[in-house]
């Protein structure tokens, strides 16, 4: 009798095993599928244009109906999205990641920083490229106050906060211990990403379906990077989760 149990005893065991180590591991990488075809999706109506009336409804309805080149708002909440937008410009992204890669440089966790660097700049070279493919021109419904040189599809502000701030915030979440402040740093890089994107809808510069592109893209490759981060992990070539970085 003994005998006959032990294979089912074994099947248990190793679903038990797989629950625990490969349940999150596996909604990651159906959420990284769900992106990539929601992506994809959007693409495709980009270019075929079935967004068109959508996008163009979206954008006169955060305007003034007597003047498009007015946001609706006071003053200051235009200048307030001036600010926010900025958080998704190369300039400050650029500021950000070499900062962590400095920090994680301290303490000489070489493989962490690479695997930063290979996010941002991956990233970087998906939002060019399928800018480049997609090509579609940026809104002309209002006049813009500043300078923009590349197409519309999908949102390089959107797609590069997605990365930068969702990858960031799964690096800190993964070396602290306390669910909560987990929660916080996650939290907190989707809160960011997601206003970043509106303001680029509110300010005119984006159709609303650019944003969706760039969301959508962005974060089934930083989804993507913490997958290949918990692999490295696993084998031993990345610090523990939930141990704090100490100076070797």
């Amino acid at each position: 009798m003994k005998d006959k149990k032990r294979p089912g005893r074994r099947l248990l065991i190793l679903v038990r095993r797989i629950g625990r180590n490969e349940s999150t591991t596996l909604l990651l990488l159906l959420m990284v599928v769900g992106l990539t075809w929601a992506f994809v999706a959007i693409a495709d109506e980009v270019v075929e244009g079935e967004t068109r009336s959508f996008d163009r409804w979206l954008i006169l309805a955060l305007r003034n109906p007597r003047d498009a080149n007015d946001p609706l708002g006071g003053r200051w909440l235009e200048e307030l999205f001036r600010d926010i937008t900025a958080l998704g410009s190369n300039g400050v992204l650029a500021l950000i990641t070499l900062s962590v890669i400095g920090y994680l440089l301290l303490y000489r966790k070489l493989r962490t920083a690479a695997l930063m660097m290979v996010s941002i700049a991956g990233g970087t070279i998906l939002s060019y490229g399928f800018k480049t493919v997609v090509g579609r021109p940026r809104p002309d419904l209002i006049s813009h106050d500043f300078f923009v040189s590349t197409a519309s599809f999908p949102s390089g502000h959107a797609t590069m906060a997605a990365v930068t701030y969702l990858t960031l915030g799964a690096l800190l979440a993964r070396i602290h211990p306390e669910p909560r402040v987990k929660a916080y740093f996650l939290l907190l890089s989707m809160v960011i990403t997601l206003i970043v994107g509106a303001s680029r809808v509110y300010m005119g510069v984006h159709w609303p379906t650019d944003v969706l592109g760039g969301w959508t893209l962005g974060t089934a490759w930083a989804l993507l990077c913490w997958l290949v981060a918990r692999w490295l992990q696993r084998r031993g070539r990345m610090e523990p989760e939930g141990q704090v970085p100490e100076r070797e």
